[in-house]
């Protein structure tokens, strides 16, 4: 089961990454036109916040199911020391989950803004700061800090 769900875990990324770029493009480009805030874009916001909450859900199951987690919780001292699993039980989990909490306060901001260039700017802000947390967060296979094959 664990496996399993951490090769979806995995390939689910992508969608996230896709999304949330796609929505950030897209927002950029109708922020430039100053076009209107269409059901499109509304669609795609709810769309992009599903993906991730998917993708937090995958996680935390994941995390207590992960035995490298549990190394962590039964020898913190010694867990702590190693950084694959310090980087598994306390910065991915951490950082991912601060991750979905900025797209999703930034859901509901733009829901509140009146016209649609601040929708388009607040979708924007939100979700640049967003990716670029997950960027610096996922372990790349090309990372010298801690890597994982990009596609299990």
């Amino acid at each position: 089961m664990y496996d399993f769900l951490l090769i979806i875990h995995s390939y689910w990324r992508w969608l996230v990454l896709i999304s949330l770029l796609f929505s950030i493009i897209k927002a950029l480009l109708s922020y430039k036109k100053n076009n209107e805030y269409t059901h499109l874009d509304a669609l795609l916001r709810k769309v992009t916040v599903s993906i991730f909450h998917i993708q937090l859900i995958l996680g935390f199951v994941i995390y207590f199911l992960s035995p490298i987690v549990s190394l962590f919780f039964n020898n913190m001292s010694k867990g702590i020391q190693l950084r694959e699993v310090r980087f598994f039980a306390m910065e991915h989990s951490l950082m991912m989950f601060v991750s979905i909490v900025i797209v999703t306060i930034g859901v509901v901001k733009v829901k509140h803004k009146k016209t649609s260039k601040q929708k388009h700017k607040t979708t924007l802000i939100w979700f640049i700061i967003a990716l670029f947390i997950i960027l610096l967060n996922i372990p790349w296979e090309f990372s010298p800090l801690l890597n994982r094959p990009s596609f299990r």
